[in-house]
């Protein structure tokens, strides 16, 4: 495969829209859409130069060890039209940290404050949607500590923070509830004893 040319669609101010032209392993001219959070010298400079981008976002595996649960919430999207079960996660400031970002996201949108980074079990960059989006996020695990709050949410943001223990998390897997997808596998994970060693 040769990229030939990023033809940019749309532009937006934390979403973009590409035309990616490209030649097949039999040398014929195709298309393909690309929803991106980078801007176009970034993202140029990545397709044509091989520069190696970092993290867009944050996504939280957040371990509460007073209740021995996980952190989730449940958030209205639009693109569902509809509340969903996730973790924790926002998208990494320009010049920001990782673990920064970790911390902020998680005061934000729970209430609750990081106590420890579980660096074995992190990854700085993991893609989600790699057939439509170069979207990665960093998946950071840790424990924390505090009550739960929604008194940090910004204005767009429609959220509900819970603590779930083992029960709770069979229960959401197995009735239907809408799930992310990240949500589903920590709470499979949660649920078969991965992280009781954390607790």
């Amino acid at each position: 495969m040769k990229i030939i040319e990023l033809k940019e669609l749309v532009q937006t101010k934390y979403l973009s829209m590409y035309d990616i032209v490209y030649q097949n392993k039999t040398q014929q001219n195709k298309s393909w859409m690309l929803a991106t959070r980078k801007k176009r010298d970034k993202l140029e400079n990545i397709f044509f130069n091989h520069s190696v981008d970092d993290a867009d976002a944050v996504v939280i595996v957040a371990l509460h060890k007073d209740s021995r649960s996980i952190v989730a919430i449940k958030q209205f999207r639009l693109p569902v039209n509809d509340y969903i079960y996730e973790l924790p996660a926002g998208l990494i400031d320009n010049g920001e940290s990782i673990s920064t970002t970790s911390v902020r996201e998680l005061k934000e949108e729970t209430g609750l404050t990081v106590e420890k980074f579980i660096p074995e079990l992190c990854n700085d960059k993991l893609y989600l949607t790699p057939g439509m989006s170069d979207e990665s996020v960093a998946l950071v695990f840790c424990t924390c500590s505090g009550e739960l709050s929604t008194d940090y949410l910004e204005p767009d943001e429609d959220i509900t923070p819970y603590l779930i223990g083992k029960s709770l998390a069979k229960q959401i897997l197995r009735d239907g509830t809408k799930l992310d997808i990240k949500a589903f596998i920590i709470l499979s994970n949660f649920v078969a004893g991965f992280y009781d060693s954390y607790l």
